[in-house]
């Protein structure tokens, strides 16, 4: 059994290749929900829906977001709406005394539908109404995750980490405001002073969570700070990845980063935006599988290759490596 921690689209472009090195029914993929936000009253889960549409072979892979050939006509009418109507299609968070009203799962995350600042599709808007509705009728959220698993026909264990709310709050110079604005809304323009992840001290991980941590652990090529950050925030996280074999990916080659706003949100809360940075945040991995061109000299096991995925066959490869580095550290 290896368990997975994932978030953002490192650690599921790595999972494309799972089946080169694991048996993909022994795999439990522990997923980030720092990234949620009900939007029009609707949660979405972003990084648990990647691992689902990636695993249901309907993931959109130009974007690695929502279903692929997915229609968009429901939200071109709320922009539409907007627009006639005049009003903002900004961000619209709700007030402060609603951020903590209505269901608790949405709780420090809640935006109004007006214009509706993230694209949603039509088909990917179903999945999101069904998630939402399971939990207002009192399923929890790993509960509602593994009926959408069995929709999605998943050969992997898919676990939100955490039934509690947890919110990724990112200070910046603009101000305070939840990572789908700074990431969506913003690309990532203003400049990052400090990550928060609300809720976080109170959230338990699940007893699931919990066991599969117990294994050995992979952190593929993800965002250290607001994809891996808020797992590792839970109480008691710390301590089974200390006690557990872990290899990690990095997601730099020295000090270039492959994709996303890593190296800002990084360099923001204060750690080098590297390779040696990333290993100096992960003081519990044991090994670490490092690209070719990567010249950094860590104090632990490592293993090198071409890093890049891009496609299945560079999963494999890189999947391959893990698999030689946990195999120096198991």
């Amino acid at each position: 059994m290896v368990t997975f921690l994932a978030g953002g689209t490192g650690t599921p472009k790595l999972l494309d290749g799972a089946d080169a090195a694991f048996d993909p029914e022994e795999l439990t993929v522990v997923a980030n929900t720092g990234d949620d936000v009900e939007l029009g009253g609707h949660l979405v889960c972003p990084d648990l829906d990647t691992v689902l549409f990636r695993g249901g072979d309907v993931l959109d892979r130009e974007t690695w977001w929502g279903l692929a050939d997915d229609t968009t006509a429901t939200h071109d009418e709320l922009r539409r709406l907007a627009d006639a109507a005049g009003l903002d299609t900004g961000p619209r968070y709700l007030d402060s005394d609603r951020q903590t009203a209505g269901r608790r799962l949405a709780r420090w995350r809640r935006f109004s539908g007006v214009a509706e600042f993230m694209e949603i599709g039509d088909r990917d808007r179903a999945v999101h109404i069904t998630r939402t509705s399971l939990l207002d009728e009192g399923h929890s959220l790993t509960e509602v995750t593994h009926r959408l698993a069995t929709a999605f026909d998943l050969d992997v264990d898919l676990l939100p980490m955490s039934d509690d709310p947890v919110a990724t709050i990112v200070h910046t110079d603009a101000g305070a405001m939840h990572f789908q604005e700074y990431w969506v809304a913003r690309r990532a323009d203003p400049a990052v002073e400090d990550v928060e992840f609300r809720g976080s001290q109170t959230a338990e991980p699940t007893d699931a969570v919990l066991d599969a941590l117990s294994d050995p652990v992979v952190i593929g090529p993800s965002n250290p700070v607001t994809s891996i950050g808020p797992i590792r925030a839970l109480p008691g996280v710390e301590d089974a990845l200390a006690d557990t074999p872990v290899v990690a990916v990095s997601p730099f080659v020295e000090d270039e980063v492959f994709s996303g706003p890593a190296a800002e949100l990084m360099a923001g809360t204060g750690r080098e935006p590297s390779t040696a940075g990333v290993a100096a945040a992960y003081p519990f991995v044991d090994a670490f599988v490092l690209d070719d061109a990567d010249g950094t000299d860590l104090d632990r096991p490592t293993v090198r290759t071409d890093t890049r995925i891009d496609t299945p066959a560079d999963a494999r490869r890189v999947i391959r490596a893990v698999a030689d580095a946990l195999a120096e550290v198991t």
